[in-house]
């Protein structure tokens, strides 16, 4: 069982337009509405693949009853921790090359109760789980080390953790020694606090979080693929994607894939990040932030080398 933790969950809406104008009016050519929010993303992608996964979230308002019904309709099992604020909508207006432009929302404000609730129910479906995963952004309210205090919290439950958040949130949950940590380029550009031009770059930035206390850094490199770097060394992988459809998700389904690939291949790091790169590519060919059903035909078309090219300068966004 792989859970879920995300403090600030979404109802998001994806609008589809030809091209992205600034001050332009546009006509959508498709639209789409789906529960959202990182971890909510990757208990999505579990779900879709038959991974056992089971999502913990704060709930409020009557966005917070669209998100529990979404949730519902795509059989993603869930714990809803009540919360006296209103669940945030963000807006996508992807493009069709698959970029995305995001708008998102701030959120509720959390109170002091509702961080104890949403840490004991974590700490509750945590109980005889493989991993816990705690994903996102803080809500207001909720302090900088709550990542940290998750950690504790499941701790005792044997489960491993995982964390995938930017900024102070992330540099703080370090220190709760996560199994593995997730960022892409630019949150962890962020956390080392300089520019990284090229893929040696990258894999130099991860080694100074596993030097903060992560144990494996996977580094989600956009069409670059990924990076899998932790006590054996830096493992580079990706996968062509000819027709591109949306980014929306696309770092959430790799760490999805990687996390089941750990369970389900006896924590192999080759299998792992194969997983990876065959779900996160998968999603970026989908519309919107779906995840299809990952079949051997994404996983050969994923290529693993442990000669990384450090010089190879990284893409632009």
């Amino acid at each position: 069982m792989i859970v879920t933790v995300t403090p600030n969950p979404s109802v998001d809406w994806t609008l589809e337009v030809s091209e992205l104008v600034r001050g332009a009016v546009h006509r959508i050519s498709g639209e789409h509405q789906e529960p959202s929010g990182k971890g909510v993303n990757v208990s999505r992608a579990l779900t879709h693949n038959a991974v056992p996964t089971l999502a913990v979230v704060p709930v409020g308002g009557p966005e917070g009853a669209e998100l529990e019904t979404l949730l519902r309709g795509e059989g993603v099992l869930f714990v809803a921790v009540p919360i006296r604020g209103r669940v945030r909508v963000n807006i996508s207006v992807t493009e069709p090359d698959g970029f995305a432009t995001k708008i998102n929302a701030a959120g509720p404000t959390l109170h002091d109760d509702e961080v104890h609730a949403l840490l004991n129910a974590a700490a509750s479906a945590g109980s005889g789980a493989d991993w816990v995963l705690g994903s996102g952004s803080l809500p207001r309210g909720v302090p900088a080390d709550f990542y940290a205090q998750l950690g504790s919290a499941v701790r005792a439950t044997g489960a491993r953790l995982a964390l995938d958040s930017s900024g102070q949130a992330l540099v703080a949950g370090l220190a709760a020694r996560p199994e593995v940590v997730k960022p892409n380029v630019e949150e962890l550009a962020e956390a080392v606090g300089r520019s990284l031009p090229s893929i040696g770059d990258a894999v130099q930035a991860a080694e100074e979080l596993r030097a903060q206390g992560a144990r494996s850094v996977v580094v989600s490199l956009g069409r670059d693929g990924a990076l899998l770097v932790d006590g054996e060394g830096a493992l580079h992988a990706e996968a062509v994607v000819d027709d591109p459809k949306s980014t929306v998700g696309a770092g959430d389904a790799l760490l999805a894939g990687y996390l089941a690939g750990r369970q389900r291949q006896n924590d192999d790091r080759f299998a792992a990040l194969r997983e990876a790169v065959a779900w996160g590519s998968g999603a970026v060919a989908t519309p919107g932030s779906h995840v299809p059903v990952i079949t051997d035909a994404h996983r050969r078309a994923v290529e693993i080398t442990e000669d990384v090219q450090s010089e190879r300068p990284l893409s632009s966004p």
